[in-house]
């Protein structure tokens, strides 16, 4: 004797294949949840530390280093030379490689 819920797949092969894709993207969903969750927790517990780490970084990891200043209307060797990290005497194969 056969029982209905394999009955019910042979006669309705296309809505099988959709419930059951259905069953593993409700199983992913629920799977990534409880990881997000575990995560969460996890950097509650290790918030302290990441502050210590941050607190002894240099301040100049995260100045970046660029030229923060205004800008001529027309752009002069200087200021290409500080947006480039170049110095300014530079020649031009140094200037074109910064450039790249």
């Amino acid at each position: 004797m056969r029982s209905l819920c394999s009955r019910w797949k042979q006669e309705n092969p296309a809505a099988a294949a959709i419930t059951s894709t259905v069953v593993a993207v409700g199983l992913t969903i629920a799977a990534a949840g409880f990881a997000g969750r575990y995560v969460l927790q996890a950097m509650k517990h290790m918030e302290p530390q990441v502050k210590q780490v941050f607190q002894h970084l240099p301040k100049s990891a995260f100045s970046g280093g660029y030229y923060r200043g205004g800008f001529e209307p027309k752009t002069t060797k200087r200021e290409a030379a500080l947006i480039l990290d170049v110095s300014p005497t530079a020649n031009k194969g140094k200037i074109g490689d910064a450039y790249r």
